[in-house]
């Protein structure tokens, strides 16, 4: 949960009464909507995932001319996030210049990009064949909130419609 105040809570497990369990946490979240809108105080509302498992999802076989593609584009948008601002803050380059300026940092980029991409994959190809994201789920979620307040968020819960 975000705190908006900046001031960092304990780093200890939220106590208080579960007021509901949930499978994703968008679902959670828009329990803790709902008691927002409802008028609650929710500054001491917490939703905390149980169960954490880290997810790695498989999203293609690696090769050398996907490790080369990869790191082109990479070198080729950091190029042209460069060479934008080169032009947007040069005001000598104008007009064709400009657009000469960022199609040549866009390939030169572009070009280190492959040879890093292909150094980066020559490194990990025995290793790793393959391409994949991370992400930590949680099997469920919980909203917490402090016991003296847990049977009117449930009364305001029971009262306000689900969307």
């Amino acid at each position: 949960m975000s705190n908006p105040s900046g001031i960092r809570s304990g780093l200890t497990v939220p106590r208080g009464d579960v007021v509901g369990t949930y499978e994703t946490y968008p679902e959670a979240q828009a329990v803790v909507d709902r008691l927002a809108k409802a008028e609650f105080d929710v500054s001491q509302v917490a939703i905390i995932g149980n169960d954490l498992k880290t997810v790695e999802r498989v999203t293609g076989k690696l090769s050398w001319g996907r490790a080369a593609l990869s790191g082109a584009a990479n070198g080729a948008f950091i190029g042209l996030f460069f060479a934008l601002l080169l032009t947007l803050f040069n005001p000598d380059v104008t007009g064709a210049g400009s657009l000469r300026l960022i199609a040549a940092v866009f390939l030169v980029t572009a070009g280190v990009g492959v040879v890093l991409g292909l150094i980066a994959y020559a490194f990990t190809r025995r290793r790793r064949d393959f391409a994949s994201t991370q992400q930590v789920l949680a099997s469920n979620y919980q909203v917490v909130v402090p016991t003296d307040t847990a049977a009117r968020a449930q009364q305001l819960l029971a009262a306000s419609p689900t969307e």
